[in-house]
């Protein structure tokens, strides 16, 4: 999230609640969330230990208002669209739930992107080396023929140390294109 589609944690689950954003980090479980991308609970226990504190949600309607919350980021279906078009192969290898397929219901990343590698199912998560290591096995790709972008400078530092190329997104489409075009992507 946040490469391709805003993610909605940053901006739309705080409101929800009725909490501003530094409330519910300071309320939710510590552990919660990434044991459900991780996919070692499921929803159930997700609404169950949300926050630390053991107070009820509203599990189904939290999961709806999160899918109507996914978007594309401004400029990022047009270019991934054209590198599909162009045969580029993409996957998808990233830290999210089993809710990656509310996402891609909302915004049809998968037309475009294979959610190959999305935590829930590979049960590891960036920046751990396993992350991108079985991302290129599976692939049968070496790493050095890879690139890797996110918006998230640790996880492109960790994918740089095992000879990945990486590209840190920090929102601006336009100089991605132009980093892209560079390595004749486009």
């Amino acid at each position: 999230m946040d490469t391709l589609v805003r993610d909605p944690f940053f901006t739309h689950m705080a409101p929800f609640f009725g909490l501003s954003f530094e409330e519910l980090l300071a309320a939710k479980h510590p552990r919660s969330w990434g044991e459900f991308e991780l996919g070692r609970i499921g929803e159930a226990e997700l609404y169950a230990r949300f926050f630390r504190d053991g107070r009820a949600i509203d599990g189904p309607a939290f999961k709806q208002h999160v899918q109507n919350a996914y978007a594309w980021i401004d400029g990022m279906e047009p270019l991934v669209r054209e590198l599909h078009a162009r045969g580029i192969d993409m996957h998808l290898l990233s830290n999210y739930p089993e809710w990656y397929r509310l996402c891609d219901a909302q915004v049809g990343v998968s037309r475009f992107v294979e959610p190959s590698f999305v935590s829930c199912k590979t049960g590891v998560r960036k920046p751990a080396p396993e992350a991108y290591l079985h991302a290129c096995t599976a692939l049968g790709a070496p790493p050095e023929s890879c690139l890797f972008i996110d918006d998230r400078e640790p996880n492109c530092a960790a994918a740089r140390a095992l000879n990945l190329d990486a590209l840190r997104f920090d929102g601006d489409v336009a100089a991605l294109r132009a980093q892209l075009g560079q390595r004749n992507l486009l």
